[in-house]
């Protein structure tokens, strides 16, 4: 019998994982299929249920229920719980698992370009400090980086996100700030919506204090490349933007389901197909 999987929020029509999740069925000959569904937030809690009434495989779990889907999940992995939110949620026999691929998945796709140098001796500066921030600032955590500050227009929330931490490695600062101290840095992170589609002019902060040789990464995916990114290549820098932290956390979730690891090159043309391009910063 094939398996269902899919993936939940609102709005969800441009959901992209439903092409890059069955182009990896189709490849591993898998008998399963993945869909998008619109779920409004009033129906989250019975959405859940049919996922043990139809003895669905899993979920996706995107924009605006990441947070409020935890409540109806029976247990909830510690690196999620510590991020806050979830993405992915594994049905073992009616018993619903959740879990966050995202941090990690941008860990992944991080360490395919940092070339000679490793993640605990790196110097890494995250802007924003949203669901996304948490997420990648709790991921990187888990790898001992050396230093790992935010920078946020709002000082206080990137403190929130930082309460609790040792205080030597991580400190919050404002957007000027940062600007004026992009040159300590390794790694610069936007995990910000600033730059994407159709806002395509925007750029989170000026990159006029960095060293040649740092890598300048945006999670945005749409534009392929941003204005922000243009910059940094301009000026040296190593770039990256967000497909590969796209398809490693897909392929994270899609482990988590099948007990298979897919094959990461299928998930990336998928989604580059999709978006007309083949731009792989």
């Amino acid at each position: 019998m094939e398996k269902l999987y899919g993936v939940i929020g609102d709005p969800i029509a441009q959901s992209m994982s439903p092409d890059m999740h069955n182009s990896s069925f189709k490849a591993l000959g898998l008998e399963a299929t993945y869909k998008a569904f619109h779920v409004t937030p009033e129906r989250l809690e019975s959405a859940l249920e049919g996922v043990r009434g139809l003895g669905m495989g899993g979920l996706n779990v995107t924009i605006p229920h990441k947070v409020s889907v935890m409540k109806f999940l029976d247990e909830i992995d510690p690196l999620a719980s510590k991020i806050g939110a979830v993405n992915t949620v594994v049905n073992e026999n009616g018993k619903l698992i959740g879990y966050n691929t995202d941090g990690m998945g941008y860990v992944t796709s991080l360490k395919e370009i940092l070339q000679e140098k490793s993640l605990e001796n790196s110097s890494i500066l995250l802007i924003g400090a949203g669901g996304a921030a948490r997420a990648i600032y709790f991921s990187l955590l888990e790898e001992g980086v050396k230093q790992l500050d935010i920078a946020n227009r709002t000082v206080e929330n990137a403190r929130t996100i930082i309460n609790g931490q040792p205080s030597s490695l991580s400190k919050a600062m404002g957007l000027l700030e940062a600007e004026n101290d992009l040159h300590a840095y390794d790694v610069i992170i936007n995990t910000t919506s600033i730059g994407m589609y159709p806002n395509k002019d925007d750029i989170p902060l000026s990159l006029h204090n960095i060293k040649s040789s740092t890598i300048v990464s945006d999670i945005i995916y749409n534009p392929l490349e941003t204005r922000w990114l243009q910059e940094a290549r301009a000026k040296g820098a190593i770039t990256q933007n967000g497909v590969g932290m796209f398809v490693f956390q897909g392929a994270l979730a899609f482990e988590k389901w099948t007990g298979i690891y897919p094959d990461i090159d299928i998930m990336r043309n998928a989604i580059l197909t999709k978006l007309g391009g083949t731009h792989k910063c």
